[in-house]
């Protein structure tokens, strides 16, 4: 049983990584759920805190990998990527409040995140459906106001879905404030790194889950459970490079759309 959800852990690690490298999300849209499906079929009774904590984690490994490659391709701006994930830290910790309250259950959780999946879903058509080459694209830095309002959404909405918050964040800045999809993934990429940072740590510190997958938690961190889609997860990053090469952009926005509303849909039904 251990070894059937390894193989599962480290094959879904896989995609979740070409996706983070390709799209800008970090990976945690795909961890998430994966995580909250095995913990819940493992017959833990609250493992919404663990979900969260652990795929944090993974999405950290995950957005790491994601950065580096970046900066090897030369698209890579430390300035605005690190003001925004400190921003986006802040965020974090105010969403720690929320999850660890007594009211966030497994239904609000899912009602939460099946809505997040959904929103995702019609950001990344809306995208798809404009045009990449617009004249209203604006180059230049990202001012504080853009930062702490993409990377303030970005960490609060990471830490109640566990998520990195890339989601929110390249949406926001490519449609809302206009920056350039390219640059956008690169700045979300290595914001996340420090958003999920703040959140795994904070939550390994924050107390002790009753429960958990295998043996290796800290906190409300499920190391043993997070190890496979990690390594699944860097090795998708190198493949997702070369996948971007071969693959227009518009049906990999089309396709993880048609995939974030199925585990919407699965999600539901898991609860309800």
């Amino acid at each position: 049983m251990l070894e059937t959800t390894f193989i599962i852990l480290l094959g879904l690690g896989l995609v979740a990584g070409i996706l983070a490298g390709l799209l800008g999300i970090g990976g945690g849209i795909l961890f998430t759920p994966v995580l909250f499906v095995i913990f819940s079929d493992a017959g833990i009774a609250d493992p919404v805190v663990l979900t969260i904590g652990t795929s944090l984690f993974c999405t950290f490994i995950a957005a790491f990998g994601s950065s580096v490659r970046q900066y090897r391709q030369k698209n890579f701006y430390w300035k605005d990527g690190l003001i925004v994930g400190l921003l986006g830290a802040l965020g974090v910790t105010v969403g720690k409040w929320v999850i660890t309250a007594p009211f966030y259950s497994k239904q609000v959780f899912v009602i939460f995140f099946s809505l997040l999946l959904l929103y995702v879903a019609w950001m990344f058509i809306r995208r798809g459906r404009k045009n990449p080459e617009e004249k209203d694209i604006q180059e230049g830095g990202v001012t504080k106001t853009q930062a702490g309002v993409s990377g303030g959404l970005g960490g609060f909405v990471a830490a109640l879905g566990g998520i990195g918050g890339g989601g929110v964040m390249v949406p926001i800045f490519n449609l809302y404030y206009k920056k350039p999809f390219k640059k956008v993934v690169s700045i979300s990429s290595l914001a996340i790194v420090f958003i999920s940072l703040s959140g795994w740590l904070q939550l390994a510190l924050a107390g002790s889950a009753q429960e958990a997958l295998t043996d290796y938690a800290i906190g409300y961190i499920d190391f043993g459970a997070a190890f496979p889609l990690c390594i699944g997860a860097m090795t998708g990053g190198f493949l997702g490079a070369l996948i971007n090469l071969k693959i227009k952009q518009l049906y990999l926005q089309y396709g993880f759309a048609l995939l974030a509303a199925g585990m919407a849909v699965k999600l539901l039904v898991e609860v309800f």
